[in-house]
């Protein structure tokens, strides 16, 4: 079945930086099928779409000031999608979440991953 794992979350002061992993199983991670993103969950606010990237590399931000600093990438040799986060603030403390969306004859399905913490603070 499709499994996400996240890991890298943790502590970090702000300014500093971080790498998330996401690694995938279950599904042909290079598919043309799949996109794959990055969201966001701060404690008391609803989780937000951080950004996607698409089988070819193409990526979209959404997420507001994350463009620039938090550039996604992916390897398909690994089956695994990075957000590199950078010059991070206290409000980008939240639990970031990996998800795959699968298009199957046209119909997209969501999968998650279980979460990982990411703490701003000084």
């Amino acid at each position: 079945q499709v499994q996400l794992v996240e890991s890298g979350g943790g502590l970090v002061q702000p300014g500093g930086s971080l790498r998330l992993s996401c690694g995938a199983s279950g599904f042909t991670f290079s598919l043309n099928l799949v996109v794959m993103g990055w969201h966001r969950q701060a404690p008391g606010k609803e989780r937000e779409l951080v950004g996607t990237i698409g089988s070819s590399g193409l990526t979209g931000y959404y997420a507001d000031g994350v463009e620039g600093r938090f550039p996604i990438s992916r390897s398909n040799d690994k089956n695994t999608v990075y957000l590199q986060m950078t010059s991070l603030r206290p409000e980008d403390t939240a639990v970031y979440f990996c998800k795959a969306k699968l298009y199957t004859e046209g119909v997209p399905t969501n999968y998650w991953g279980q979460g990982t913490q990411v703490t701003v603070s000084s």
